[in-house]
């Protein structure tokens, strides 16, 4: 199946990057269209194909990854609908949904929505997708299977697809926050740069592969770490005086209203 990527900003770049590595499409059967050039010279030096316009990309292309920002994504949607009948989309648009896309396409155009995350990079990415959609079998089963090359699945209903996005899409920004705040603490008490970023993220990296292997209860793990009077229930202690916990309850929050 030839996959075409109408829009190459960070994300986009994730997903063809990620199966790409993952071998699960080659890069000569992925194609690309941005009007920023610099990104398309960027994800052409892994021989993806790049297209003169959307439209030229539409025609050669079977399964079309629309990854435009949400703000744009009528704009460069509708002069399409022609062109589109009897494709199959999947798009990346926060805030979008299966019933929104039905007003949109035409009805012949066959669409899922999912929401990625950046981590999709080095094949350890969190998509979240749409029940509700129209893609036909054997599409749902390829679409399953590229975005399993580059991490985890999740399906979940319309309704939820705002909130799970949110967590999964914005999160690993506020764990970059979380990693590098690790690292100044460590390195505010002599430790080299390097070396606390190397502890913090492969820490980070542990703690969420130990969570989803195990299924324990993070608070039970937690505890498990809190030697009575010990150094951690301290840092503990530290962190709820911060109220970490009602932060990132408040970012979640935040990241759905504007």
């Amino acid at each position: 199946m030839k996959i075409g990527f109408i829009g190459m900003g960070n994300m986009a770049f994730a997903i063809a990057k990620g199966i790409i590595t993952s071998q699960y499409v080659d890069a000569k059967d992925i194609y690309a269209y941005d009007i920023n050039t610099l990104q398309l010279d960027n994800i052409a030096s892994f021989g993806v194909q790049v297209k003169e316009s959307n439209i030229a990309l539409i025609k050669e292309c079977d399964l079309i990854i629309l990854a435009v920002k949400p703000q744009v994504l009528e704009k460069v949607l509708l002069p399409l609908k022609e062109v589109l009948k009897e494709k199959a989309i999947l798009s990346i648009a926060l805030g979008y949904h299966f019933e929104q896309f039905n007003t949109l396409l035409d009805s012949s155009t066959r669409h899922l929505t999912i929401m990625p995350n950046t981590p999709c990079l080095v094949n350890e990415g969190m998509t979240v997708i749409e029940k509700a959609s129209s893609l036909t079998t054997d599409e749902m089963s390829f679409v399953r299977g590229m975005l399993e090359s580059i991490g985890t699945v999740v399906e979940v209903d319309s309704h939820l697809m705002g909130v799970a996005g949110a967590l999964s899409g914005c999160g690993p920004a506020y764990i970059y926050m979380i990693i590098e705040g690790l690292a100044d603490g460590a390195v505010k008490q002599g430790l080299p740069r390097d070396i606390a970023y190397k502890l913090a993220s492969q820490t980070v990296l542990g703690s969420g592969k130990m969570q989803l292997e195990t299924g324990i209860h993070p608070g039970i793990l937690k505890d498990n770490v809190c030697s009575p009077g010990g150094s951690t229930i301290r840092g503990v202690h530290a962190l709820e005086n911060g109220q970490l916990r009602s932060l990132m309850m408040n970012a979640i929050e935040k990241s759905l209203n504007k």
